[in-house]
């Protein structure tokens, strides 16, 4: 008997996607599937989802589901690799944006909506007809936190839930006069701690109280959260659930993106030996943004949500002060978000003809040249949970410029500006403290410096370049965690030699260490797996922690 593993998701690509957490879903099912785990996935069947799919059927028909009654379908996606299930609702899925309306609001119905795609994945779990029983429930971020709290409600007990926290900062908050309409009484909101501090319902808060285990998806992440500082309000909850979480840290798809091998890039592939073909993408993306085709420029990308938390706020002022310094310096910035910060961009293009290009909205060609063309990546970010961004920027020997947080400080390898020069021949990119204009300029500073330094520069992007950030290399700290969970179903395998997971906790400037097959690349930390014993209600099993520190 092999071990069903159902994972729940607003996304996947490339059936839904907005930002990272499409990437690491799809990542990590994909990595789970090739170690030896039946994993199929359970999202909303949105506007052009069940088009994507191969050899469909429905398997089921919901009743009492949140939202009104609905239909689940199973297929196969291709180029996702595992079987995927599909919640029908028209009336709650299709439009034309996953999340907000035209002007950016958030759909007024997001509760139902999403307590609708919990409530289903309880069902599946206490058991369908046509369809596999897990063993283990997935649930990530807040669009899927309800479902431990329904499993609870619908007495599914021999079925274990995990639930991963991509960012805290979005957690599903909404009026208690709302609990009626998603079928959750009075009693259990206040059993259960499905409350804020506001006395509003909290989805995510309801699945770190009801959850068997709890991911953070990097180890300085975890840490954090249970600060003030980073808590977002649920720091209390996390610290009373410490000892059922632990630490994996996200991966990425290698093979997604590589530049030796990438779709958008016909005939520009390139490598750590041969990079000849970067000078070519490099004009690429300046006939893209519209800006003067030289390769002697520097060329700076950003590309993310435009946010406050990602903060463009702060690049509005530190990129004008950036390219006065510098006039051989270019910057090419592609994302969408905030409005006012959307028009400040489109602005400073329009100051800087010829040097500065801004495209508002995301395309995927777009993407992988941003960051195959770019030398540096901006990379600001108030709080960072993971930061898949600055490891896509790395395979294509873009350096990073991140901020001193969350994940950026597990995976950009920095000594610091208070060592030399020379010492960064060991590192991957450049961290800033801080959110100032002037934290950033000066961490854009550093950078230029380090690029006018052709030898340090050239260690750096092949540090980055031959550093193993895949998500088969993260896997086996998941498997041995279904595993803790549910003992009584043996896994084909757990590879413990890729037990290792990175993490750069453990690496002292001056230090560079050979990681196998990766020339000067720094040695990723090693994650020890910690089983411990938890008692979660009635329940007491042994689980796998991937951080002692956290754990």
């Amino acid at each position: 008997m092999k071990l069903n593993v159902l994972a729940v998701s607003a996304e996947a690509y490339p059936l839904a996607k907005t930002g990272g957490l499409g990437d690491a879903v799809s990542g990590m099912l994909g990595a789970l599937a090739q170690d030896g785990v039946n994993v199929s996935v359970l999202l909303p069947a949105y506007r052009g989802v069940v088009q994507q799919l191969q050899q469909v059927r429905e398997v089921a028909q919901l009743s009492g589901v949140p939202g009104g009654d609905a239909v689940l379908l199973s297929g196969h996606c291709p180029e996702l690799g595992v079987p995927v299930l599909a919640l029908v609702n028209d009336a709650l899925y299709d439009r034309d944006m996953l999340y907000v309306g035209p002007e950016g609001e958030g759909f007024d119905d997001n509760d139902v909506r999403y307590a609708a795609l919990s409530y289903a994945a309880a069902c599946i779990a206490r058991g369908v007809a046509s369809v596999p029983r897990p063993h283990v429930v997935h649930a990530h971020d807040w669009h899927a936190a309800l479902t431990p709290l329904y499993m609870q409600q619908l007495h599914v007990d021999d079925v274990r839930s995990v639930l991963t926290l991509h960012n805290l900062a979005f957690q599903g908050d909404f009026s208690i006069d709302r609990a009626s309409r998603i079928g959750i009484d009075e009693d259990t909101l206040r059993r259960e701690h499905c409350l804020d501090r506001n006395g509003r319902i909290n989805f995510l808060k309801a699945g770190i109280r009801s959850a068997d285990l709890i991911s953070v998806v990097s180890h300085q992440y975890a840490r954090e959260i249970l600060t003030p500082e980073f808590g977002c309000g649920l720091e209390n909850d996390l610290t009373y659930r410490r000892s059922h979480t632990i630490a994996i840290p996200n991966g990425i798809d290698m093979a997604l993106w590589d530049p030796q091998a990438d779709q958008y890039l016909p005939n520009r592939s390139f490598n750590a030996r041969h990079m000849e073909n970067k000078a070519v993408c490099k004009s690429a993306l300046q006939h893209s943004f519209g800006i003067d085709e030289d390769e002697s420029r520097i060329v700076l990308v950003m590309g993310s949500r435009l946010t406050t938390q990602k903060m463009a706020d702060v690049a509005v002022h530190a990129l004008p002060a950036a390219l006065d310094a510098y006039p051989e310096l270019q910057v090419c910035v592609m994302g969408q978000g905030d409005k006012a910060l959307e028009k400040a961009l489109r602005e400073m293009a329009e100051r800087y003809p010829g040097r500065c290009g801004v495209r508002i909205g995301f395309d995927e060609p777009r993407a992988h040249l941003l960051h195959a063309g770019g030398d540096i990546l901006l990379h600001g970010s108030r709080f960072e949970p993971f930061g898949l961004t600055p490891l896509y920027s790395m395979r294509y020997g873009t350096v990073p410029i991140g901020s001193r947080v969350g994940g950026m400080v597990d995976t950009i390898l920095d000594p610091g500006p208070e060592h030399s020069v020379p010492s960064m021949q060991g590192a991957t990119g450049v961290l800033f403290r801080g959110d100032r204009p002037d934290d950033m300029l000066n961490a854009i500073h550093r950078a230029v410096g380090l690029y006018k330094r052709p030898s340090v520069w050239r260690a750096m992007q092949l540090n980055g370049m031959r550093l193993d950030f895949s998500w088969q290399r993260v896997a086996p700290a998941y498997l041995s965690a279904y595993q803790s969970l549910r003992p009584d179903v043996a896994l084909d395998r757990i590879p413990e030699r890729r037990r290792g997971v990175f993490s750069t906790r453990n690496w002292q400037p001056g230090k560079a260490p050979v990681l196998p097959n990766a020339g000067a690349a720094m040695q990723s930390g090693r994650t020890e797996l910690v089983p411990r014993r938890l008692t979660s209600g009635q329940r007491t099993t042994t689980v796998v922690g991937a951080d002692r520190s956290v754990a």
